[in-house]
C-alpha cells in the first residue's frame, strides 16, 4: 500500500511538472538521446529517473510486446509489417508536452501520413486515448495502451521506474519491422526532434 501511494504521488508530480513546464515556457526540443534499458536513466527537471527493461536497438527488429487497442483487443506491436511506422511514445496524453508531441506527428506533414503508419503508445487507458483523439480531432493514428503489463516498456527498455510510465521517445521502423531510428528524450519535459524522425521515415520510402 505504501509503495502504491508513493508511485501514485510520483506520477502526480510528473503530470504537474509537465503541465507547469509547458505553461511556464516555450517547449524545448531535445536534439540528443539517451540509451534505453537497465542501468540508464532520463531526467525530470534534472532529477534522474531510472529506466528498466531490455533496450531496443537500431538495426534490430522491434521487440514483441502485447498492448491493448482501442477495441480492448490485444495487439502485438511487432506484427505490423509491410508499412513504415513512426511510433510516438509518451508518458501521458493528458499533459501539454505529450499533447503537443502527438499533435505534431499527426499534423506536421499530412503527405507523410498518407504513406507512413502513425502509432502512439502510452500508459493511458484505451478509453482515455480515445477521448484524447476525439477532443484533438486526430484521425488516421493508431493508439495502443501499455497499461496492463507494461510489456512495451519492459521489452524496449523504456519503462520509467518507479513511476510505471513510459519514457518520451520516437521509434521509426521499416517495412520489415526493423528499427531504423530511435530517440529517447533525455529530459522528460522536452519534446523529441519529430522532424528528424519524419526525415528518417522519408528516407525509407
Amino acid at each position: 500500500m505504501k509503495l502504491t501511494a508513493t508511485c501514485g504521488a510520483l506520477a502526480t508530480a510528473l503530470v504537474l511538472s509537465l503541465s507547469a513546464s509547458a505553461a511556464d515556457q516555450a517547449m524545448a526540443v531535445a536534439k540528443g538521446t539517451v540509451a534505453p534499458g537497465d542501468g540508464n536513466s532520463v531526467t525530470l527537471k534534472g532529477n534522474a529517473m531510472p529506466l528498466t527493461g531490455t533496450p531496443v536497438r537500431v538495426g534490430e527488429p522491434l521487440p514483441t510486446a502485447t498492448l491493448v487497442g482501442g477495441n480492448l483487443a490485444p495487439v502485438n506491436i511487432a506484427d505490423a509489417k509491410g508499412k513504415i511506422r513512426i511510433i510516438n511514445v509518451v508518458p501521458s496524453l493528458d499533459t501539454p508536452v505529450c499533447d503537443a508531441q502527438t499533435h505534431e506527428l499527426a499534423e506536421k506533414d499530412p503527405a507523410l501520413a498518407q504513406n507512413v503508419e502513425m502509432v502512439t503508445v502510452s500508459m493511458d487507458l484505451p478509453f482515455a486515448q480515445a477521448r484524447w483523439a476525439r477532443a484533438a480531432k486526430v484521425k488516421g493514428m493508431t493508439f495502443l495502451s501499455d497499461y496492463q503489463k507494461a510489456e512495451f516498456g519492459l521489452n524496449n527498455g523504456l519503462l520509467i521506474q518507479p513511476l510505471r510510465l513510459l519514457a518520451r521517445a520516437v521509434i521509426v521502423t521499416d517495412k520489415d519491422g526493423v528499427v531504423r531510428y530511435l530517440q529517447v528524450v533525455p529530459e522528460v519535459t522536452e519534446l523529441p526532434d519529430m522532424q528528424a524522425a519524419m526525415d528518417a521515415a522519408k528516407g525509407l520510402m
